[in-house]
């Protein structure tokens, strides 16, 4: 059953999950691990199933579009104010308190964020489409992105402020134009699509960006890889999709292992167990696979044990109040 309330919290876990292992090599993963690598949560920032930068820069971006929708504002002004929220919880300078995330001390945890996001928004958050502010093609756009499905039923509008939101920091275009492409897969898999056509839907508007041959040719290597009979390795995603660590290759990773999950468990697995950004190619294997399958298919000791998650529910419920979803 689709689910808003899934996708975040799949994320969410699959962010937990790979947050032990992000800076691993599959070699050391399995060291540790047994042959099969990581089979459940495993300690990191002092306890089990925490969450990372990831989780918390998607709650802030649902809540500036929360924000915008109830207040009839620009989404990306809000979202852009909402970055600068995330900023104070990680150090950064005075800001307005507005929403509640804020208030969540939970949230003020420093869980590696990304120097990019940290070194945009400290410069007042300035990028944009058309004057980037940096060359950057990082993960720290997409790995945001998911809750802009939320905000319309237009794939190209969907398309265009996730864009806009990635650009706030991430100047390059795969570094934005995966966080189109997400947004719009989980815009269509939330609509009923299966996974498959949501990335043709996703392909077609992604075609017409500049700069897209980079994250249209690593899209299509995924969907092809998905579609074999071939079960994807740790070591075939680095080969032929990287590690994650950009754009591109994250949400490429995520799509893989989404295609080839036997159910979201599965998916979520091999979506961290490989040699590169764990937690974010986990977070994005979870915002799709969660959309699909919804709350139910998420094994109960993640839940219980996942950090904030009640956190993640209340921000989800208010975004199904007022997205009507």
């Amino acid at each position: 059953m689709t689910s808003l309330p899934g996708s975040l919290l799949a994320g969410a876990v699959g962010d937990a999950l790979g947050a032990a292992i992000e800076f691993d090599r599959i070699d050391r993963i399995r060291g540790r691990f047994g042959p099969s690598g990581l089979t459940d949560y495993a300690p990191a920032y002092g306890r089990s199933g925490a969450i990372t930068d990831d989780t918390q820069m998607t709650l802030f971006t649902l809540e500036g579009l929360v924000l915008a929708r109830r207040r009839g504002s620009d989404p990306l002004d809000e979202v852009r104010a909402a970055y600068g929220r995330w900023l104070r919880t990680q150090g950064g300078p005075e800001v307005p308190s507005d929403g509640w995330l804020l208030d969540v001390p939970e949230l003020h945890a420093q869980r590696a964020p990304g120097n990019t996001c940290l070194t945009a928004l400290h410069a007042g958050g300035p990028g944009t489409l058309e004057n980037p502010v940096n060359d950057s093609k990082g993960c720290g756009a997409v790995m945001r992105a998911a809750p802009v499905a939320l905000w319309s039923d237009d794939v190209h509008e969907v398309f265009a402020l996730a864009a806009a939101t990635g650009a706030i920091t991430h100047g390059h275009p795969s570094g934005y134009l995966s966080a189109g492409v997400l947004a719009v897969l989980v815009q269509q898999v939330l609509a009923g699509a299966d996974l498959v056509a949501a990335v043709e839907v996703a392909r077609a508007e992604l075609v017409g960006w500049d700069g897209h041959e980079e994250q249209l040719a690593l899209l299509d290597l995924a969907v092809g890889l998905g579609g074999s009979d071939r079960r994807p390795t740790p070591e075939l995603i680095e080969t032929v999709l990287g590690g994650g660590w950009v754009g591109e290759e994250a949400l490429a990773i995520a799509v893989l292992t989404a295609l080839a999950a036997r159910d979201l468990a599965d998916g979520l697995l091999l979506a961290v167990n490989h040699s590169g950004d764990s937690d974010s190619t986990g977070a994005l294997c979870g915002n799709l696979l969660g959309a699909r399958d919804g709350v139910e298919a998420i094994p109960e000791h993640w839940l219980e044990e996942l950090e904030l998650a009640e956190v993640v529910r209340r921000l989800a419920d208010e975004a199904v109040e007022v997205f009507g979803r």
